[in-house]
């Protein structure tokens, strides 16, 4: 798993200079890096390797993010498991076409059937192989703050251990739960609607 934010980077934001707490807050940045995982329904960082398919329509193939146009696709004759149909790259077409907009470079996550071959569909059986590297191109920055802020609030949360983090006029103050709502902003535009894949 890719960690967003570095155990330096939480320890500035944290303002410690020692290294008494060190795997303490990288406990706290692996699990930031999860729980915006979880919240986006893809990883930012990246693993080569391969992953099969099961195509609901016979142009469009809804996939993992992709990093890059390297890839090798296959397919195989109406669920064999044999994938002895190797597409060439004028076979398809990734997809979003726009990939870097805006600054921002995006994964793909689609895949469009343009020449020669079809994604051949076998009622939810798996059809496609697919090498590549997937994941985030590269982690964006706004991920790598949101994992800071986020690792910072799970480490301060060992100072309330039972939820409460102080007292004031109205009585106690209670840690509130779940995605810190500014790691929640700055992380929205990330989280991936999942289609069937």
């Amino acid at each position: 798993m890719t960690l967003y934010a570095s155990t330096a980077q939480i320890k500035a934001a944290l303002r410690i200079e020692d290294s008494v707490d060190d795997s303490l807050i990288a406990m706290a940045g692996s699990a930031a890096s999860e729980l915006i995982d979880g919240h986006c329904q893809r990883s930012f960082g990246t693993v080569s390797e391969t992953r099969y398919y099961a195509a609901h329509d016979s142009y469009v193939l809804n996939i993992d993010d992709i990093a890059g146009t390297a890839l090798t696709l296959k397919t195989s004759t109406l669920a064999d498991q044999v994938y002895d149909v190797t597409w060439a790259t004028k076979d398809y077409q990734l997809e979003p076409l726009n990939a870097v907009a805006d600054g921002l470079t995006w994964p793909y996550t689609r895949i469009r059937a343009v020449d020669d071959y079809l994604f051949p569909t076998a009622y939810g059986e798996k059809t496609v192989q697919i090498t590549a590297v997937f994941g985030f191109p590269s982690v964006p920055a706004s991920v790598t703050q949101a994992a800071v802020i986020q690792a910072s609030r799970i480490f301060k949360r060992l100072d309330s251990p039972l939820g409460i983090a102080g007292f004031g006029e109205m009585g106690a103050m209670r840690v509130s739960k779940g995605l810190d709502p500014d790691v929640a902003q700055l992380v929205q535009p990330y989280i991936r609607n999942r289609g069937v894949a």
